[in-house]
């Protein structure tokens, strides 16, 4: 059994407001069993609306529909799912008396527009909403299975998760579709695609690489009769691809780099302290955001400017003028005045030019230093990133995580 799901909006289209429905949608599906095959979004056009139910019904087993069910000449949602059926509309009659009741304790004038919620195709059910006033729709016609719920998120959210969820899950036989995700830094998709390719061509479970900036999720999925079934199926997987990639492989689903990081610090009672110029905070950022993170960061400065660099983390001008701000020597001795200055067991520096344009010395945009320094010692990567400033700059900071995750590895 498959579905597709339809998001109804101009205001989509416009990108006003983001879709943050849709996927939601689509692991609930999963979560009962039902794939889905295809997502569309549809402004508020009445002829765009009709072909694109119309075509979803010629492949999809089951139809979700997202917003446009409310009062106003815009929402065409049941109208069109009317159409598409070859159904025609009904006044639900309690549903229009409930309606005038509520809006006229709330001294609302009432207007017949409104009355359009209280209308449904023929082959429709009406789905509760205890929080607005336009009912979800179900329609069973033709082996088909059509749902339609509405688009706020306070409506949306309580529906979906309860009653139409619940219908879902009738729907294929007691069968979940799971997925588990791998996490990989320090390989790009192209490599770890390399060393499991024949894993890849499994059916049950599934393996399929997608790539984040700066990392890449390895997405391991398998149907069967519940999740602790589907879980026992990628297992297996899951050991086979740890076994060849190794430590590369640092979290599970939402365990992130910052979070692993905080606990093989915490794990080998280290400290750290950083020291940023190019990512402004943002490794720091990302290291605070892990819960009890303060047991073993100690803190860290924004050396942004020149004079930062040496006020904040002991870099001597001599260094600066002689290589320049961005440069293996800077990174190097931000990383040691920072670890020096807090008496932390690490130092993390990381310096370059994020762009969009060349800096004073003439630095490429892209080009980053990361530096660690540790008690005797220290490292420096010098990387030369593509992209906006943004990806730039969190790549920096992902490989100022990876190199401590490493190193700290080495003394676990």
């Amino acid at each position: 059994m498959n579905a597709e799901i339809v998001s109804v909006g101009t205001e989509l289209l416009l990108g006003q407001i983001i879709d943050t429905h849709a996927p939601v949608m689509a692991r609930i599906l999963a979560d009962c069993g039902i794939g889905c095959t295809r997502r569309t979004t549809i402004g508020d056009n009445w002829e765009r609306l009709v072909g694109a139910l119309s075509e979803s019904l010629e492949r999809a087993d089951v139809l979700i529909t997202i917003g446009g069910l409310g009062p106003t000449v815009d929402d065409l949602t049941r109208d069109a799912i009317a159409a598409a059926l070859g159904d025609e509309l009904e006044e639900v009659p309690e549903v229009k008396e409930k309606l005038e009741r509520f809006f006229s304790q709330r001294g609302i004038p009432w207007n017949p527009s409104i009355g359009r919620q209280a209308q449904k195709p023929t082959s429709a059910t009406l789905i509760d909403n205890p929080n607005g006033t336009a009912p979800g729709l179900r329609c069973q016609k033709n082996g088909k299975v059509v749902i339609a719920l509405p688009g706020p998120k306070g409506e949306f959210d309580p529906m979906a998760h309860g009653p139409v969820k619940e219908i879902l899950s009738t729907l294929q036989g007691n069968q979940v579709i799971h997925s588990r995700t791998l996490r990989i830094s320090g390989m790009g998709e192209s490599q770890v695609e390399a060393v499991i390719r024949d894993l890849m061509d499994t059916e049950s479970p599934t393996v399929a690489p997608y790539a984040h900036t700066g990392e890449v999720h390895l997405r391991l999925t398998a149907r069967a009769e519940s999740r602790e079934a589907a879980a026992r199926i990628i297992d297996p997987m899951e050991q086979a691809i740890r076994e060849r990639l190794g430590s590369h492989v640092f979290g599970v689903d939402d365990h992130r780099l910052e979070d692993a990081v905080i606990e093989l610090l915490e794990k080998q009672g280290a400290t750290l302290a950083v020291s940023e110029s190019m990512t402004g905070g943002e490794l720091g950022a990302r290291l605070t955001s892990v819960s009890g993170a303060s047991k073993v960061f100690l803190g860290g400065a924004i050396a942004y400017s020149v004079a930062a660099k040496e006020d904040l983390s002991g870099v001597s001008r001599e260094t600066v003028e002689a290589h320049g701000p961005v440069s293996e020597e800077t990174a190097t001795a931000m990383a040691e005045g920072i670890r020096k200055r807090l008496g932390s067991t690490y130092g993390i520096a990381i310096t370059g030019n994020a762009g969009p344009t060349v800096d004073v010395d003439n630095k490429p945009v892209g080009l980053v230093f990361v530096a660690m320094a540790w008690e005797g010692g220290s490292y420096v990567d010098r990387s030369q990133f593509r992209g906006v400033r943004e990806d730039i700059r969190r790549r920096a900071s992902q490989v100022a995580l990876g190199m401590l995750r490493n190193k700290v590895l080495e003394q676990v």
